[in-house]
């Protein structure tokens, strides 16, 4: 069998997955949905990844091309394959490697699981990719702080606004911070989707960009204390001007009355 998963540009809903497909979408892991039918199983994540099971490639880029989605522009869709065996002599129910994932038999539930997975995989790229680019405009804002000042704040404020977003929706969609709920109840998808995730680096992965998240943040907190010392200096000049300002005037008018 062929899995591949890819990051959608686009928003794509279960019921266009319905209509372009004439398959039944059902409620599967963690807010996400599945369907299949007798050559193609789909999963749809919530975080905007599908991920496509069937026996066949050509079974693959058949139903990508009836949902309007080209492989020949593989550069612009992150993506991710994994080749599936199903090999009832094996002495235990899975074995996974870099190279392949084996299964003793199919069900739904272990299909779901290896999608979620690979999909959490393919979302997490998206966020590393968006991170490199943040942590990027990062260093440049700290290369060039000696040059910020106190009305470039609107835009420094943004670029925070950005960075708790993207730190939000990285926790929030991609459910890494635990197992999904159904996997607490059958230890033998439990084990699989761990097996996988140890495979693909899912953890390691996660922790990294959430380290370098706190870093891109440290950088924005060290740019705003500059800048706020800066406004707060600027302020007090003011305010020594104002106050020389009147005592100047103030010497003035004794001098004219005297």
């Amino acid at each position: 069998m062929n899995l591949l998963s890819l990051y959608l540009n686009r928003p794509l809903s279960t019921s266009m997955l319905e209509y372009a497909l004439d398959i039944t979408m059902s409620r599967g892991i963690e807010n996400g949905y599945y369907g299949r039918n007798d050559a193609l199983h789909v999963v749809l994540a919530p975080f905007g990844v599908l991920t496509l099971i069937a026996e066949e490639k050509k079974t693959l880029l058949d139903a990508l091309a009836v949902l309007g989605i080209s492989m020949e522009d593989h550069e612009e869709f992150l993506t991710q394959d994994y080749p599936i065996h199903i090999d009832p002599s094996l002495a235990e129910p899975f074995r996974v490697d870099n190279e392949a994932i084996r299964l003793r038999e199919i069900s739904t539930l272990n299909l779901n699981v290896i999608a979620l997975a690979v999909s959490q995989s393919v979302g997490l790229e998206k966020y590393e990719k968006r991170l490199n680019s943040l942590f990027a405009q990062s260093r440049r804002i700290v290369e060039s702080i000696h040059t910020y000042s106190f009305t470039r704040r609107s835009r420094l404020m943004q670029f925070a606004k950005r960075l708790a977003l993207t730190r939000h929706d990285m926790v929030s969609n991609l459910l890494l911070l635990d197992k999904p709920n159904i996997l607490w109840d059958n230890e033998e998808a439990e084990a699989l989707y761990t097996r996988i995730a140890f495979i693909l680096e899912l953890y390691d992965r996660h922790e990294t960009a959430l380290s370098k998240l706190s870093q891109i943040k440290e950088d924005v907190m060290l740019v705003m204390d500059i800048i706020n010392h800066k406004k707060s200096e600027f302020l007090e000049w003011i305010i020594i001007v104002l106050i020389a300002f009147e005592i100047v005037m103030g010497l003035a008018e004794m001098a004219r009355k005297l």
